[in-house]
């Protein structure tokens, strides 16, 4: 299967169609699937939250995998195995390679961060494998997570007390090596080890769920796995027409099927142009979606509600995932806790080095065709940029707030922007019913007709409503962490309510009256300290909280006077000080985030435009074949 792919390749290519297959789908599976995605169910309506999602599927997933399959095999064909490449041999445009440069971007931005992630899972693996436990105590465990990754203050994990820089580097190293071999040797050599591992831990971890026997708590109420699985799985019609719930859905299966990330552009550029695209996308889809559903639905939530009640099981996907999972393990029978908890998080290292590798071959291409690089040139080059940008998120990890803004501009936002842009090039550039046909060459089934009606319309449609919706609702306040003022207020107004709230006993079931003025107040004393912003200054915050108490207490039908006379407002004003500062900080950090995050795409950019005169002067015009 080898063949010529442009300049500067090392012409390598797939071994098998097995093996470009588990690949794909090992690209796709990974952390969102076991973590990310039971999270999302449960805060979405839980089983109704599969009817967005399955819809999803069908008019976004599906489409997308499919022009991505297409697109890519076809730009091999012309030469090109990078998005930049496969864009420009498409779309005779010069704004084309540049909006393929997203391409790279989005799948070396992820890299960052994703590759740390990969870190902590191997780490608590090995931790397992010693014995860790924590005496069945949830808060413990939070600890724990915490201090492995340095949480509480940046910089925390240079000092020595967590060896999770030494996990680090040994997945770096992992990653590297086996991109250094090569698509066939490497990629595909290690998925086909590593999906079938990863799927028979995941059939382990299953079958130990549900065959748990009932658990009693110290409150004596007992859960079963029907429990755990009725949590996960029986629905709230009353999110079915809630706007966020489609939005989470759309947004799973991006994350799920890798689509928008530009991997799969890359990987399909390595076929010979009568591969089969149509049932290899089908059968990765359908891999993926296994894990999904079947695995990562059926385990994760269940356990924690068994052990650990509903309130744990919510949890998001780092609390569930690191926080949660890691204490029920001190509660499974017979003494089986660490080995079940060695075999989940080296499931999610193997998940996570399969999806990582794959953020790394796009890059590579781009580098060997764009600047003739040879391999060990360019996975040098991108070792270093990955090394420096993966730097930046170990370091400033207080509340994973560098992590957190970087996940939210390239894991999310340029996703969108990415996906659209193919659909709109395969439907409406290059031709929906064209690309069709062309996907159909080599294709044991064909994809009907009607799929061109849905690319060209339906897709673009749903994707730009989904994308208006998501920026309306999450894009203010992503502006709005970026500022320390902001968040500071935010921060400590939260703060203070909630210890306001239990010293005057104002539950959700206050009287009217009262709820009024304490949001009539809410809203005066975050304006206020939005306005002092020196969240550092616990005396002048104290101040302006005590002058907004004096308005709230004359406006209150009912509270006490102990919050006055006991100190409890001083105490509340020192732990809200306290939080106003912490999300400053992390404002400033996801501030200076998303500045380096700009910079970098203007780099990008610059490098692209420098890879199209390279490839001008070697006669490679657009859409002109490179080879027969």
């Amino acid at each position: 299967m080898s063949q010529p792919n442009g300049p500067g390749s090392s012409q390598d290519s797939w071994g098998s169609k097995l093996g470009v297959i588990l690949a794909v789908a090992g690209s796709a599976v990974g952390l969102g699937n076991f973590l990310r995605f039971p999270g999302q169910a449960v805060a979405n309506g839980a089983g109704v939250f599969m009817i967005p999602y399955l819809i999803s599927l069908v008019l976004l997933g599906i489409p997308i995998c499919w022009a991505e399959w297409t697109l890519g095999r076809l730009g091999g064909s012309r030469g090109f195995n990078s998005s930049p490449g496969i864009f420009y041999t498409l779309w005779h445009h010069p704004l084309a390679k540049f909006f393929g440069a997203l391409g790279m971007i989005i799948p070396v931005g992820v890299y960052t961060y994703y590759v740390y992630i990969e870190a902590w899972c191997l780490a608590i693996s090995v931790d397992f494998m010693q014995g860790l436990t924590f005496g069945q105590d949830a808060s413990k465990a939070g600890d724990y997570w915490d201090n492995l990754i340095g949480k509480g203050e940046n910089g925390a994990v240079f000092t020595g007390d967590t060896p999770i820089l030494w996990f680090a580097l040994i997945c770096f190293v992992v990653n590297f090596t086996l991109i250094y071999r090569g698509i066939s040797k490497g990629i595909e050599a290690f998925c086909k080890i590593a999906m079938p591992l990863l799927i028979l831990f995941a059939i382990a971890m299953l079958v130990r769920v549900l065959t748990l026997d009932p658990y009693t708590d110290s409150d004596g109420v007992t859960r079963t796995v029907s429990d755990g699985l009725g949590f996960m799985w029986n629905p709230d019609w009353s999110k079915l027409g809630d706007a966020s719930v489609w939005l989470a859905a759309a947004g799973q299966i991006f994350f799920s099927l890798s689509v928008g990330f530009g991997i799969i552009l890359t990987y399909a550029s390595y076929l010979k142009k009568d591969d089969d695209v149509v049932l290899s996308g089908l059968t990765a889809s359908s891999m993926n979606e296994f894990c999904e559903v079947i695995l990562g639905g059926m385990i994760c939530v269940p356990a924690a509600f068994i052990f650990l009640g509903s309130e744990a099981a919510s949890q998001g996907t780092f609390g569930l995932g690191f926080s949660t999972m890691p204490a029920i393990f001190d509660f499974m029978p017979g003494g089986t806790g660490q080995v079940f908890g060695a075999i989940w998080f080296g499931l999610l290292f193997l998940a996570a080095v399969t999806s990582s590798v794959s953020m790394l071959q796009p890059a590579i291409a781009f580098l060997e065709e764009g600047f003739a690089l040879k391999r060990r040139q360019s996975v040098a080059l991108l070792g270093g940029l990955t090394a420096v940008g993966a730097g930046l998120i170990i370091y400033f990890s207080k509340g994973v707030a560098a992590l957190d803004a970087v996940d939210f501009w390239v894991g999310t936002f340029l996703i969108f922007i990415l996906a659209t842009g193919q659909v709109i090039l395969f439907g409406w550039i290059y031709g929906a019913e064209r690309g069709r046909q062309e996907a159909n060459r080599g294709a044991e089934i064909q994809i009907p007709r009607v799929f061109s009606f849905v690319i060209k319309y339906v897709t673009p449609s749903f994707l730009l409503i989904v994308f208006v919706l998501w920026c309306v609702q999450q894009l203010p306040a992503r502006i709005d962490a970026m500022s320390p003022g902001v968040s500071g207020a935010t921060a400590y107004v939260g703060a203070y309510e909630g210890e306001a709230r239990q010293a005057l006993a104002l539950d959700e079931d206050a009287d009217p009256a009262d709820a009024e003025a304490l949001a009539t107040w809410k809203d005066g004393l975050t304006s206020q300290i939005r306005e002092l912003g020196e969240f550092g200054d616990a005396a002048r915050l104290a101040e302006v909280a005590a002058a907004s108490d004096a308005k709230l207490f004359a406006s209150l039908q009912s509270g006490s006077d102990l919050w006055v006379g006991d100190g409890g407002r001083n105490g509340a004003s020192t732990a809200a000080q306290k939080a106003a500062a912490d999300a400053a900080e992390g404002a400033v950090t996801q501030r200076t985030t998303s500045i380096m995050l700009i910079l970098v795409l203007i780099g990008f950019v610059l490098v692209t435009n420098a890879a199209g005169r390279l490839w001008k002067k070697q006669g490679h015009a657009p859409g002109g074949a490179l080879h027969s």
